[in-house]
């Protein structure tokens, strides 16, 4: 697929791009190497290929979900202006 300096000029503004006139007919002749490299791809059957999430076969290492610290809650609240049933109470600001 072959683009045309209409098409560029339209994909540097969605860019927002500032190319000048001259390099126009360099940036669509790659811009259409690019597209004409994806058809390519787009022609190779990758029905048999498992798809994968990972290149490597990494396993996460996890720890225990353990607490680790104190329910200090009731300690926090103490200096809000403000709670209720756990929550602190904020004045609205969206109408």
């Amino acid at each position: 697929m072959a683009l045309e300096a209409p098409q560029v000029e339209k994909i540097a503004h969605l860019a927002m791009l500032d190319i000048t006139a001259a390099d126009i007919p360099e940036y669509a002749r790659n811009l259409s190497d690019i597209l004409a490299f994806v058809e390519h791809l787009e022609e190779v059957d990758t029905t048999s290929v498992v798809p994968l999430a990972h290149p490597l076969d990494a396993v996460q290492r996890l720890r225990a979900d353990e607490v680790t610290e104190a329910d200090e809650r009731e300690a926090f609240q103490a200096h809000a202006p403000l709670t209720e049933a756990g929550l602190y109470l904020v004045p609205k600001v969206i109408e």
